[in-house]
């Protein structure tokens, strides 16, 4: 009996001293998996010296632990990351404290965050349309053109629809098409890009690269050209086209990309890639990577973000079994960062595709002051340019709207201006809406310059 009671008492002991080389090790593993989680998390910096998105937060880390977040000033900036308001237009930008509790069993570490929130936008006024002609002689349609309205709906050319700038001085043809203008973070560069291509002189089979501007003032531009095939030999041999890029600041690794589609002679997919624009906005840091591959291809892609999402458009088509193309328009991807993945939707968002009507160059910008958006497109075959409006861009009103305008654009794209940039732009080409001409009396500026105005008359 006393070797029974002996042999139990130490198996409890066995058992007791397993349960607690058990734990240890589960406390040790906890702790590293903490540890290691702790040190990956991070918030880029394009969100947190200037945050005007929502943060992308973790909520599980790499190793499986558990991630909160509690943020010290709700009002700006919520617990799960959402941005609620910004920081007031005039003043020091709101500085926001964000803790995370990394946890794995009963261990668990915080880390802090500071985000400092970007001001309020800029009051706008008008808008501005960078465009390429599509009528007059061919041989004056693919150049830069800018169309200014006070209502989005309501257009006149710049310049008396004359380029602004000659193709011959911004590209490696002598032609740009699908101009795509987009204002800056600081709100006063501005970055533009455009296919590098003469179809009138060179037809449709081949166009070497895109060129890319870059001003301070919408009036004088520097330039680059980027030739994929010369560029990148081994990775864009047989280039045939590289079509509509567009550029989007991407607050992940605070630089700009520029994305566009590439087709090669050998292979006829239409694929997105992408690439980070250099400092001057004269070339790419690096070769392009893909983007984007959607199923039946895809041209004209255009990228907007809201509420968490980003919101890819462009022309996508639809194929039967046999491969032969049975529908085409515009249709949109949705992802929650730039790199993706994107998931397609082969829903066509814009009026036409049922109807059997050609449209092409999807433009999507918000309009000022007002939570709504304008989906525009070119009707090509018909030179019309029509648009459908939004407030969460997944549903559009179902009848298309006409601009009314006194030229003819093809595949362009619009930003908001303030009225000062709209006085700049009407004094060196003129054509620039009346309503935008207006003296200002909330403007500081505007206001000096009456007062002066009326100094000078007494």
């Amino acid at each position: 009996m006393s070797k029974l009671i002996i042999g139990f008492a130490l198996c409890i002991t066995f058992n007791l001293s397993s349960s607690i080389t058990i734990a240890q090790a589960r406390l040790s593993n906890d702790r590293q998996m903490v540890e290691a989680d702790v040190k990956h998390l991070q918030i880029p910096a394009g969100y947190t010296q200037n945050l005007h998105w929502d943060l992308p937060l973790d909520s599980v880390g790499p190793n499986g632990s558990i991630i909160t977040w509690k943020s010290a000033n709700p009002h700006y900036i919520s617990n799960k990351g959402r941005l609620i308001k910004r920081s007031p237009r005039n003043g020091a930008k709101v500085n926001v404290l964000l803790t995370a509790t990394v946890q794995s069993g009963t261990t668990s570490k915080s880390k802090n965050f500071k985000i400092l929130v970007a001001r309020e936008e800029q009051p706008y006024d008008g808008y501005l349309f960078a465009y390429f002609e599509g009528s007059g002689p061919r041989e004056q349609q693919e150049q830069l053109r800018f169309g200014t309205s006070a209502d989005a709906v309501h257009w006149n050319a710049s310049n008396d629809n004359q380029p602004i700038i000659a193709s011959s001085e911004i590209s490696a043809t002598g032609g740009i098409r699908d101009p795509h203008i987009l204002r800056g973070e600081d709100e006063k560069t501005f970055y533009l890009v455009a296919t590098d291509m003469h179809t009138t002189k060179d037809g449709w089979d081949y166009n070497p690269g895109i060129t890319m501007l870059k001003s301070t003032d919408l009036i004088h531009w520097t330039h680059g050209i980027v030739n994929l095939e010369k560029a990148y030999p081994q990775k864009f041999p047989n280039t045939k086209w590289v079509w509509a890029p567009q550029t989007i600041y991407d607050p992940a690794v605070g630089k700009y990309m520029v994305y566009f589609t590439v087709r090669s002679k050998e292979n006829l997919a239409l694929d997105f890639y992408y690439a980070y624009a250099n400092q001057d906005f004269t070339g790419f840091e690096a070769e392009p990577q893909l983007l984007f591959k959607a199923k039946y291809g895809a041209i004209d892609g255009d990228i907007i973000y809201k509420d968490g999402l980003y919101h890819f458009f462009y022309k996508g088509n639809t194929k039967n079994a046999e491969g032969k193309e049975i529908a085409n328009g515009i249709q949109q991807a949705i992802g929650k960062t730039l790199q993706g993945p994107w998931a397609e939707d082969f829903n066509y968002v814009d009026a036409y595709s049922a109807k059997k009507v050609s449209v092409e160059g999807s433009g999507i910008f918000k309009l000022n002051n007002r939570d709504e958006y304008i989906l525009m497109y070119d009707l090509y075959r018909d030179h019309r340019y029509e648009f459908q409006r939004s407030l969460d861009l997944f549903n559009f009103s179902q009848s298309p709207e006409s601009f009314t305008k006194n030229f003819n654009p093809r595949h362009g794209t619009v930003i908001s201006i303030t009225r000062q940039e709209a006085k700049r732009l009407n004094k060196q080409w003129g054509g620039v809406p009346a309503e935008l001409l207006k003296v200002d009396i909330s403007s500081k500026k505007d206001k000096k310059q009456l007062l002066r105005i009326i100094c000078l008359k007494i």
